[in-house]
């Protein structure tokens, strides 16, 4: 259903469960706030009445999340739902990680792997309200480092930009993700080699992925939000 909110907006459901468009001079994505009144990245808030209900939306921005981008450039398979388990690999400062915390609600959680301890700084405030993220100062290309604090997850997003990003992805998944596992991993050309032109870059990595037991489904350029990324998603289908 659709509904009107401050006359400025009307708000649909996102085909993909836990997301809202918001239709207007500019068409937004946006999840239901976890935390309402709060923001964390200077992200828009903007209250709305659902099914009689009022609820707080946070514009998702595709500038600053490539998952959001992937979503908004037309992403097909996105199976993040409430409760879910999620490994983040390259969390950052947590912009993307604290709209994952919104679709998965408290029943979930969050572990979010950054080996910079000034954005790991932010992600422990932001762990602060929101219980279901657990921030890990680590390095994500040595998953046995954290293997005591990270149980079997059921998906795991890569976004570590290193030329061994699939290696990184394919060893913690033999680590934590679960046997059908989902996985989305976001790959930028000149990251693993800038001598070649993209999508063989890209092709590259998907057989590297397949050797490893992880299955792509789909691959989305990112833009016009990132140049010269894309986002592949799949499923974890053998232990090696």
């Amino acid at each position: 259903m659709d509904f009107l909110i401050e006359k400025s907006y009307i708000i649909k459901k996102h085909n993909h469960k836990g997301l809202y468009l918001l239709i207007g001079e500019n068409d937004n994505l946006a999840t239901i706030n976890l935390t309402p009144g709060n923001y964390y990245y200077g992200e828009i808030l903007v209250d709305a009445f659902l099914r009689h209900e009022l609820i707080q939306l946070r514009i998702w921005n595709p500038f600053r999340s490539k998952l959001a981008a992937a979503i908004l450039a037309g992403l097909d398979i996105f199976n993040i739902y409430k409760g879910n388990r999620i490994l983040y690999l390259g969390a950052s400062f947590g912009s993307t990680v604290s709209h994952c915390s919104d679709i998965i609600g408290k029943s979930g959680m969050i572990f979010a792997v950054e080996r910079s301890v000034r954005n790991c700084n932010r992600l422990i405030d932001l762990s602060k309200s929101r219980k279901n993220i657990i921030p890990i100062v680590e390095d994500a290309r040595y998953p046995y480092r954290y293997r005591m604090l990270v149980p079997v997850v059921d998906i795991i997003i890569c976004d570590v930009a290193q030329r061994d990003q699939a290696r990184i992805l394919g060893i913690n998944a033999l680590y934590f993700l679960k046997k059908k596992g989902y996985f989305y991993i976001s790959f930028k050309a000149s990251s693993i080699d800038s001598n070649i032109p993209s999508e063989l870059s890209y092709s590259r990595e998907l057989n590297k992925l397949l050797i490893m037991g992880l299955l792509p489904f789909e691959q989305i350029s990112l833009e016009p939000y990132e140049k010269s990324h894309c986002v592949v998603t799949g499923s974890y289908l053998i232990k090696i």
